[in-house]
């Protein structure tokens, strides 16, 4: 059945329970406008920005805004991007969005102008939904865009070349439109991540959704009574399809805006959080707040946390053993996934194996994997190779890019440009990016290996691992470190603790700076290149 229809039972099931909660401890109550049907509370315990909104209205707004999209024109097939900051409405939209059998086009909020105009001509959008964080990136396009498409307005003060959403959306009807949506129609349009130029358009359908909430509802036993904090922004496929598994089981989630520990901390203890998934940099921060006494643990109420999970990057395995010596009864797990197999899931190491701590792991409810060599036959258990995953929640295809459909899709197969191994428990390893690949002196060196060697080191925050140019060389590895706050390393120590590491794998250079990570958490790695080699990174991105 299409995603729609779990809203639609969640509705019918738990009409009066709440459904979503937007909590943003940085604003105060009048600084934002709302749907009056949103409630506004804020117990007597809290003192921060909090809105909810029931399943019975969560579902009477979508079926609002399906209702004003076709009001307005608008048919089955037809393209509208949502460009929002996390908050209460985003959901609604989307999902008035597929109600009327249109194709949701979320957008990531750090895209420039010129971006944002590249992806709404690249997958063929005929609105535009965008909040007013992005007033000023929208109005260097204003005048192109109203001219091509709907542009609404979510937030106060609307500019004068848009719509009043809220405005628009009171006037439109409540009741569930009628349009036929079936499984094989397409429902979403995903950007990969642009890390070789302007993004790619990743077309899935109503099955691929279903698929991955209802994995991700099994991968993690979720139940009716759980509670998800949902934290990275949901244009992302990793937000999204973890929060389906609230939709699967019709359960309360909590949209946070903020990831300091403190803020994540107070969430899970005022809102009762259950499940929470973190990415690597706020995994880290939490723990050296910990580690420092600036975060206590017995201030807040964590008892009922039962499950942490991380993905969007290989993780550490020190960065989980460390955890876990604060939180011994949580569950973990790691989630493995691309926005081409519907986000998370389609590998995960399973909440049973935390003594696999390192692996991405095996395949996930409904795929198949295979570790592949440069002509595509299977390579041997152990042996290194590109992952490929198969499953219902693989890609259509790049929407209108036949021939970049072609390098990734084959016989069903997706190609995910990992390289990976199998251990002799069938276990997956991811080893790197293949065009992370450093080959210096004929070697290849990966460097997911060599940055989960240097946070073994308790004076490291965080590591990434580059090729730079070298004469005789070819490439030689760099490490990027960050330091602890409050500690001192030297190059001369990082040496030091690097002989443990066979010669061709330490790091021939040791830059002490910041990390450069993406809003998914995932290390920047072209970011880093273009910083620290500048024209070499072209001839990565070639290679890749």
């Amino acid at each position: 059945m299409p995603i729609t229809d779990l809203l639609e039972r969640n509705s019918k099931l738990y009409g009066e329970e709440v459904a979503l909660v937007e909590i943003n401890p940085e604003i105060k109550e009048e600084q934002r406008v709302t749907w009056k049907e949103y409630e506004l509370i804020q117990p007597t315990s809290t003192s921060y920005y909090r809105r909810q909104i029931t399943w019975s209205v969560f579902d009477e707004k979508a079926n609002r805004v399906a209702n004003m999209l076709m009001e307005r024109g608008i048919k089955k097939g037809q393209k509208c991007a949502i460009l929002l900051m996390n908050c209460l409405e985003w959901l609604p939209i989307y999902f008035g969005i597929l109600k009327c059998g249109a194709v949701a086009v979320p957008l990531n909020f750090r895209f420039t102008s010129e971006e944002i105009d590249y992806c709404l001509k690249a997958s063929d959008s005929d609105v535009l939904f965008y909040g007013p964080e992005f007033i000023g990136r929208i109005e260097d396009i204003a005048e192109k865009l109203k001219k091509e498409m709907l542009l609404y307005y979510v937030g106060d003060q609307c500019p004068s070349y848009a719509e009043d959403y809220y405005k628009q959306v009171s006037n439109s009807s409540s009741t569930a439109p009628r349009v036929l949506i079936e499984d094989k129609d397409d429902a979403a349009i995903y950007f990969s991540s642009g890390t070789t130029g302007f993004p790619k358009a990743i077309l899935h359908i109503h099955t691929a959704l279903m698929q991955s909430a209802k994995m991700e509802a099994i991968h993690h036993e979720t139940t009716h009574e759980d509670n998800f904090l949902c934290i990275p922004p949901l244009y992302h496929t990793g937000a999204k399809m973890h929060w389906f598994g609230s939709l699967y089981t019709g359960s309360r989630a909590v949209l946070l805006k903020g990831n300091s520990p403190e803020a994540i901390f107070r969430a899970v203890s005022e809102e009762h959080c259950t499940i929470v998934w973190l990415l690597v940099p706020w995994a880290q921060d939490i723990l050296a707040a910990l580690d420092s006494g600036k975060l206590k643990m017995e201030d807040y109420k964590l008892s009922q946390w039962r499950l942490m999970h991380i993905g969007a990057q290989p993780i550490p395995p020190s960065l989980v053993r460390h955890w876990l010596q604060y939180f011994p009864h949580h569950k973990y797990d790691t989630n493995y996934g691309l926005s081409e197999s519907t986000g998370p899931g389609c590998v995960h190491l399973g909440m049973e194996n935390v003594h696999k701590v390192g692996a991405i792991g095996v395949p996930g409810y409904g795929w198949k994997t295979k570790i592949v060599d440069e002509e595509g036959n299977p390579v041997k258990q152990g042996e290194i190779g590109e992952l490929c995953v198969k499953g219902p929640g693989v890609m259509v295809c790049y929407y209108k890019n036949p021939e970049a459909t072609a390098e990734i899709l084959k016989n069903g197969w997706l190609f995910t440009g990992d390289m990976a191994r199998q251990d002799e428990d069938g276990f997956i390893f991811l080893v790197d990016r293949k065009k992370d690949v450093i080959i210096s002196g004929g070697e290849n060196l990966y460097p997911v290996q060599i940055e989960s060697f240097l946070m073994k080191n308790d004076k490291i925050h965080d590591a990434a691992v580059i090729g730079l140019p070298d004469p005789r060389l070819g490439e030689i590895a760099a490490a990027i470190i960050q330091v602890k706050e409050g500690m001192t390393l030297t190059e001369e120590d990082v040496d030091a603790f690097c002989v443990d590491l066979p010669r061709y794998k330490r790091p021939r250079k040791i830059i002490f700076d910041k990390v450069i990570r993406n809003a998914t958490g995932k290390i920047d790695k072209p970011k880093l290149r273009q910083k620290y080699c500048g024209d070499h990174l072209v001839e990565k991105q070639n290679q890749g």
